[in-house]
């Protein structure tokens, strides 16, 4: 089995409303080099708050989670904010793109906070937007684009910095049944072609179909593991 690239160990988030709630309740889990991970569950059982303190987006009120060997307990938030930039890529139900740029404008931002030359920066750019088949569609702004466009703008620009991990909340969550689909399977080409891992947090069934693992929570704690790989897609 390979060394995990990212683990959370005993992780609790809680919210105080007058009572303590737990968002997140004791949970730990492993995501292996290359793996297609899907979290599953109902609305408030925890998973989107889990996908963000895996991001580094909130802090857990105790457990760690450690992403290529970086323990984020560790970290000041200029060293999370490295860390986001450098080893995460994330996508978002409402894809979170910025609307008076156009598409490859969109894919090249994060780069520009790297050191990498423009003419470098615009080629990985213009390389990424031809894999996920929008190279006709470069110089469009978001409102331009359709839904599924804007998605695939997205996931361009979250692998922008060839990141060590993709975090996705809902990336299908905004687009109908056929276009769902087609980015499911255009986030599984990455996996299997470039070894992209992906951690995905869906109440999508048809996204777990490319899924090595399926994991389910409830009440912010994971209830079960569907392991998938061996099996046939």
């Amino acid at each position: 089995m390979a060394e995990p690239i990212l683990r959370a160990i005993s992780l609790n988030k809680a919210f105080f409303l007058g009572e303590t709630i737990y968002a997140v309740n004791n949970v730990s889990l492993s995501v292996e080099p290359g793996e297609f991970v899907v979290i599953m569950g109902p609305s408030g059982s925890g998973k989107s708050t889990l996908l963000g303190l895996l991001g580094g987006l909130d802090r857990p009120i105790s457990g760690e989670i450690v992403l290529d060997g970086a323990r984020y307990s560790m970290l000041n938030e200029n060293g999370l904010s490295g860390l986001r930039r450098e080893k995460i890529g994330f996508v978002f139900q409402f894809f979170n793109l910025i609307p008076h740029l156009t598409a490859l404008e969109n894919v090249c931002l994060p780069m520009r906070f790297t050191g990498k030359e423009q003419g470098a920066i615009t080629d990985r750019a213009t390389q990424l937007l031809d894999h996920v088949g929008l190279s006709g569609r470069k110089n469009h702004r978001p409102l331009q684009m359709s839904g599924g466009e804007q998605q695939r703008v997205a996931i361009a620009r979250a692998l922008a910095n060839s990141p060590r991990v993709v975090l996705a909340d809902e990336p299908t969550g905004n687009l109908d049944t056929k276009t769902s689909g087609e980015i499911a399977h255009l986030f599984k080409r990455f996996n299997t072609e470039v070894g992209q891992t992906f951690l995905i947090v869906s109440h999508d069934e048809s996204v777990t179909e490319y899924a090595d693992r399926v994991v389910h929570m409830r009440d912010g704690r994971i209830v079960g593991i569907d392991d998938h790989r061996g099996a046939e897609k």
